[in-house]
């Protein structure tokens, strides 16, 4: 039996055997492998470890003599010219951003912009001709398609992770208690440290941001939806902010009784009542009173606080909207001007 070195090892060919029967290394991954490899080198190559002090609280309020604490999460060029994604929760309340690229640079962070509403944040470094990723369609998304998920899960940087699709346009409550529409459900292992890092597909393109776990369930693991980030960044890089829409009302869902709902024809089965109206804000500036039940909003349907949230997009701001309300039992249209919600 003949053998030869290969990277200081002996390779040994069988019994009528050459070196030119040996599959190369390639050869030798199967095309799961092949696809999980591809797309993480691609990649992981504008994957960012990000690094963070926070002055803790004292005495009610930030000074700079408070103690100093750091915490860590993940990131991803989206530019070449440095312009960096993660989560709110990762930067929020930060003095300081430092964030280390994958071949060893490390720079200081500027926050550009954050919007806690959809746990998102903009940063940059300043460079050029960085490494970043490209965006895919999450739209395009197939439940069970595979997926991988790549960060600095406690401290150990380009972590990969793979798993699939677990479902499609989930929604997950950001710490704001707003809805985050359009999540993606992944079985890819997460754990403290990947929140911010990207969840690509098979060619390496980015089809989320890795958001949230579940505790103490195993795989069950959310990515905010590429579409929305690509919207919500924009707004961020060019405004600094995502406007939205508000009432000023304190609500709550309500079922509607059914002779209501078949004597007016109504395409909801339940409501939002009114439970308080803010001073001074859009609801009280209109003829609105409490307990009266929002179940439209200029021709669409409502049946929930969040469906009210969404139809509130910045487009709504400052412009005249009807609300269709049951007061009373007697329906009726109630228009107003919503401001913008800070």
């Amino acid at each position: 039996m003949l053998k030869y070195i290969e990277n200081d090892e002996a390779v040994f060919f069988g019994p009528g055997q050459t070196e030119l029967d040996i599959p190369a290394q390639d050869e030798l991954l199967d095309a799961y492998s092949r696809a999980v490899v591809g797309a993480s080198e691609k990649a992981s190559l504008a994957v960012v470890n990000i690094r963070v002090e926070k002055r803790m609280l004292s005495r009610g309020q930030r000074s700079s003599r408070d103690p100093v604490e750091g915490g860590s999460g993940s990131g991803f060029l989206i530019s070449p010219e440095g312009f960096i994604i993660t989560n709110n929760h990762v930067i929020s309340g930060a003095t300081r951003c430092e964030v280390n690229l994958q071949d060893g640079r490390i720079y200081d962070a500027e926050i550009i912009g954050r919007d806690p509403f959809t746990d998102l944040a903009v940063i940059r470094i300043y460079g050029d001709n960085f490494n970043h990723v490209i965006f895919g369609d999450s739209d395009k998304l197939r439940v069970g398609q595979l997926v991988i998920a790549i960060g600095n899960p406690y401290g150990f940087e380009y972590s990969v992770t793979t798993g699939v699709v677990s479902a499609l346009g989930r929604s997950l409550h950001s710490s704001t208690g707003r809805l985050i529409d359009d999540v993606i459900q992944t079985d890819a292992a997460l754990n403290p440290g990947n929140s911010g890092g990207p969840l690509v597909n098979s060619s390496g393109e980015v089809v989320g941001i890795n958001t949230a776990i579940i505790l103490p369930a195993q795989g069950i693991c959310f990515a905010v939806a590429s579409n929305t980030i690509q919207y919500v960044v924009s707004k961020l890089i060019i405004e600094g902010r995502v406007r939205r829409g508000f009432l000023g009302i304190a609500g709550q869902i309500i079922k509607l009784p059914l002779r209501f709902v078949n004597f007016y024809h109504l395409s909801v089965l339940s409501g939002v009542q009114v439970q308080n109206v803010e001073p001074q804000g859009p609801a009280q500036k209109s003829d609105l009173l409490p307990g009266d039940i929002i179940i439209g909003l200029n021709g669409q349907g409502v049946s929930s606080i969040n469906e009210l949230h969404r139809l509130l997009d910045d487009n709504s701001i400052g412009k005249p909207v009807q609300l269709d309300v049951l007061r009373r039992g007697k329906r009726m249209e109630v228009n107003m001007v919503p401001g913008e919600l800070k």
